[in-house]
């Protein structure tokens, strides 16, 4: 995606969105500053989102490099980079909004998961400030860390549906009521939400059946053998985790603030909604499906 598409798309979203988030504010009686600075709101998100399609593995370098250097006539007049980085929890709200305007549609096959989200060396817990009261301990199957959980649903194409970002310590069966507010038919996850009270909740509320697989010391059950076949394809979820931290960025040890680190979960996650060609099942819908039996 070109700097101007991305430009032009995040300019309409905030001359439709920013009014009403002011009016909004004046109805609750709470007022707001709305004095200009030398960059929009569109133009702060479009710089921090953006950041996240170049080669730069750091913001600073990225900012000072790039941005300062080859950017200074798409953007008049720039600011320096401590107070573009002051400037960026500003754009917070709009960038949730913006996010869940690019949320993909429900086809019915649907894939839950979570990924931990470091931020800083587990040698380092104790001595860590930044987050402190905020992130907490938790256990992955690759091991313990400090930080926190993003929790996250994909369809079969790869486009993501809902996301939920909670410290690290938090059951990964606890936000899926909440990131189902949205689906419909079956959603698949590992043993990790095997849960018969949360299967009962989600077909009852939202009439989703959540499909698992089971643990080794379980009785064994019948399962649709389309459904066996969509549980193995459950791997569709790691790429889009692979994707998300060596593409997108989300996940480094380097941030000063707490704003300004969902700042750049919420712009890495938008920058994926923005690829063109995701990881995909291609399944093709107008076909039938058939099984050949030996």
């Amino acid at each position: 995606m070109s700097l101007l598409e991305l430009f032009v798309d995040v300019d309409d979203f905030c001359k439709i969105f920013l009014p009403v988030r002011q009016h909004s504010l004046l109805d609750s009686g709470h007022r707001e500053r709305m004095r200009p600075g030398n960059l929009t709101m569109s133009e702060i998100m479009t710089i921090v989102i953006y950041f996240h399609f170049s080669n730069y593995r750091t913001f600073k370098a990225y900012y000072t490099e790039y941005v300062c250097g080859q950017l200074q006539s798409e953007f008049q007049p720039l600011v320096s980079y401590p107070r573009f980085v002051a400037l960026m929890p500003t754009v917070l709200g709009p960038l949730c909004a913006y996010l869940r305007s690019h949320y993909g549609r429900c086809t019915g096959i649907s894939f839950i998961d979570s990924t931990t989200l470091a931020v800083c060396d587990n040698h380092r817990i104790h001595f860590h400030r930044v987050f402190s009261g905020v992130a907490e301990r938790g256990k992955s199957s690759m091991g313990w860390f400090y930080g926190f959980k993003l929790h996250f649903v994909i369809n079969d194409c790869g486009e993501l549906l809902a996301c939920r970002l909670t410290p690290g310590n938090v059951d990964d069966r606890t936000p899926v009521p909440l990131l189902c507010q949205r689906l419909s038919g079956k959603l698949f996850g590992d043993k990790g939400y095997l849960s018969q009270p949360l299967f009962e909740q989600l077909l009852q509320t939202f009439g989703v059946t959540l499909i698992t697989k089971l643990k080794s010391n379980m009785k064994n059950r019948l399962m649709n053998l389309i459904d066996k076949i969509l549980l193995r394809k459950r791997a569709l979820v790691e790429t889009v985790i692979d994707q998300l931290k060596n593409i997108s960025q989300i996940e480094h040890t380097r941030h000063r603030s707490v704003f300004n680190f969902v700042v750049n979960v919420m712009a890495g996650l938008i920058a994926y909604c923005h690829q063109p060609k995701k990881p995909s099942l291609n399944i093709h819908r107008d076909l039938p499906l058939i099984v050949a039996y030996p």
